[in-house]
């Protein structure tokens, strides 16, 4: 057993639904144990410039339907020096903090590897981003929220599609994950889905949309943003090129994915490892990603959390061939 006294808290990289469930879990169990919490506002930007403060009980009430993060989120250029990794270390020291507790994604995780060889600190990191694109955990925190808010969006775009004829090109976050796009384009019954992972390209759309059926009164076509095909903007030029019959849209739904309430998956999955990354410290762990596979707590190091999974169950891809038609 390791004596950890004061844990030191902040989130990093983009926000994500469910993290102040998270932020609420590490010092409600920090306190349940005996320990300090210290605040870090702005990730790593707020470590080097001293934005640190002590929470307690009364810090987190009332936060867990919140959406964001009330320790604010902010990417740090001055982080990947040295010397700014040098500041944030006198920083901790000098609040006496001795572990640190890391919500973020990859971005976030590198920062806290590096730092942590550098400086032999002990970290743990909760996986904190819509993109589920990291290994070590079935689903991250954020995930179910944005997937819900998507269908709801789409939902919504398919009753103008039906009502005018239309061809909708909806675009979705995920940058090299199309986790998003996918799950998200099977739950809308989307006609064909464009990721990164499968290396659809543009002519397979074609292909879809020429022996698809004719008489359907509305399409929608699912994109991970930089996809291989292009842009949806892009996309939908190509498509009114080929299929000029169509009265083709194109809607990019944005940063609404990443806001509004978690939902329920999102606070227990938080919940659950807040209080594991607590524990995870008080036993001597570090340098791991806290995570869940087949709903068991599991330990994944940094260094292979980071590693973006590229590999898609085929079976999904077959879901939405055979449910297209």
């Amino acid at each position: 057993m390791t004596q950890i006294k004061n844990i030191g808290l902040f989130t990093s990289g983009g926000d994500a639904p469910g993290m102040n469930a998270a932020i609420r879990a590490v010092v409600r169990s920090a306190i349940y144990y005996g320990l300090n919490v210290t605040g870090i506002r702005r990730g790593y930007e707020g470590m080097i410039t001293g934005d640190i403060f002590a929470m307690n009980i009364k810090s987190v009430s009332n936060i867990i339907q919140r959406g964001g993060t009330i320790l604010k989120t902010a990417r740090c250029e001055q982080f990947r020096t040295p010397a700014g990794r040098k500041t944030a270390f006198e920083n901790l020291k000098k609040h006496n903090i001795d572990a640190l507790v890391a919500i973020g994604g990859d971005g976030t995780f590198t920062g806290a590897r590096i730092f942590a060889d550098e400086f032999d600190f002990p970290i743990v990191g909760l996986p904190g981003t819509i993109d589920n694109d990291l290994c070590g955990t079935d689903f991250t925190i954020g995930y179910d929220t944005a997937i819900n808010t998507v269908i709801d969006a789409v939902d919504k775009i398919r009753d103008t599609a039906e009502s005018h004829n239309r061809l909708f090109i909806v675009e979705v976050m995920g940058r090299d994950s199309g986790l998003i796009a996918l799950r998200t384009g099977i739950a809308a019954g989307a006609e064909t889905i464009l990721i990164p992972e499968s290396k659809t390209d543009i002519n397979a759309v074609f292909e879809r949309l020429e022996n698809g059926r004719k008489d359907k009164t509305s399409k929608i076509i699912m994109l991970a943003e930089n996809g291989i095909a292009g842009d949806a903007f892009e996309v939908g030029r190509q498509i009114k090129e080929r299929f000029p019959h169509y009265d083709t849209r194109v809607s990019i739904l944005g940063h609404i994915q990443r806001g509004g309430a978690p939902s329920c998956m999102d606070r227990v999955l938080a919940s659950r490892v807040g209080v594991a990354a607590v524990e995870a410290l008080m036993a001597g762990r570090r340098n791991e990603m806290i995570g869940l596979i087949h709903n068991e707590i599991a330990y994944t190091p940094f260094e292979l959390a980071i590693k973006h999974n590229t590999d898609i169950n085929p079976d999904f891809l077959k879901i939405v061939e055979i449910l297209a038609i």
